[in-house]
């Protein structure tokens, strides 16, 4: 009975969603700290953080759409919605987290506790009622990732590139339209379900241009970032231009596989269960690494 409970307990913190977390890593990256002792413990931290919080926000969510997730065909094995975990039992688990939140993070600064607590107060928002709006509850999520960059140079203290913002800003809202779509295909392939109130706003041509338009933004800023001029004043080389190949076919192979695997509406499964997908993740990141740190790699050869 313990052993169930605590797999529950951890179950509904969502690790499986920290994933999305790793663009926290991206200024880690780009302001050539990668191999700094000191900036990755506090990268880390600042993740683990960053995790814990949105698994706050997740409970919160849970706990508000516990009716609704019992009739989603997935959501409805969640702890709370399938009566594993009872309300109390997850304000416990609520209440442990934000304590661990609280000491883990007093060492991080101002910056990144501001930008969590944005991102915090944002999710409660979008939970109980922006949700329900069109197009803001998309640029609601988009936001979230946003604030991810934001909270991963406010940790290090570094500057980033508003092109790397703008780009994330496009992804984002790439992989949060992907998701609305999805789940507007379950409620139309889903017998006796009708999804959340705000898909019957939107259709399939119009999320399908969005995601067009999404993609092109994306593809767009990522290579004016590569070619900035404080883009090649701060790494000294034209080359990352290069890594752009990377971004292109990532964006045509996940925009087939939306097309392909109709009724994913969860972005994170669909990019981590293609093997094609995870390849060519590790590949841009490897030639990133290869591309910004040469000089040092140089050095260490």
């Amino acid at each position: 009975m313990l052993a169930s409970k605590l797999s529950a307990s951890i179950r509904l913190l969502r690790p499986q969603q920290w994933v999305k977390n790793a663009f926290l890593v991206a200024p880690l990256i780009f302001s050539k700290h990668l191999f700094s002792v000191e900036y990755i413990k506090t990268t880390v931290l600042a993740l683990i953080v960053f995790s814990l919080v949105s698994s706050s926000v997740y409970i919160i969510n849970d706990i508000a759409d516990r009716e609704a997730d019992r009739q989603h065909p997935t959501k409805k094995k969640r702890p709370i919605a399938s009566g594993i975990i009872s309300i109390p039992e997850a304000v416990v688990v609520l209440i442990f987290v934000l304590a661990v939140i609280v000491f883990a993070g007093k060492d991080l600064s101002y910056g990144f506790h501001l930008t969590a607590a944005i991102y915090f107060v944002l999710n409660l928002a979008y939970s109980f009622g922006l949700k329900k709006v069109i197009l803001v509850d998309v640029f609601v999520i988009a936001a979230g990732f946003m604030l991810r960059v934001l909270a991963g140079a406010f940790a290090i203290a570094v500057l980033i590139s508003p092109w790397l913002v703008l780009c994330t800003l496009f992804v984002s809202v790439f992989l949060a339209i992907s998701k609305r779509r999805g789940e507007l295909l379950l409620t139309i392939r889903t017998a006796g379900y009708s999804g959340r109130a705000v898909l019957h706003e939107y259709d399939l041509p119009l999320m399908d241009q969005l995601m067009t338009i999404a993609a092109a933004g994306m593809a767009i800023s990522y290579a004016l970032y590569t070619v900035a001029d404080r883009t090649l004043t701060i790494f000294g080389t034209e080359n990352l231009i290069f890594t752009t190949v990377f971004v292109l076919f990532g964006i045509f192979r996940y925009l087939f596989l939306v097309r392909k695997k109709e009724v994913d509406d969860n972005p994170a499964h669909l990019l981590s269960t293609d093997m094609a997908m995870v390849l060519n993740v590790i590949a841009w990141f490897a030639s990133c690494i290869f591309i910004i740190y040469w000089n040092d790699i140089k050095s260490w050869l």
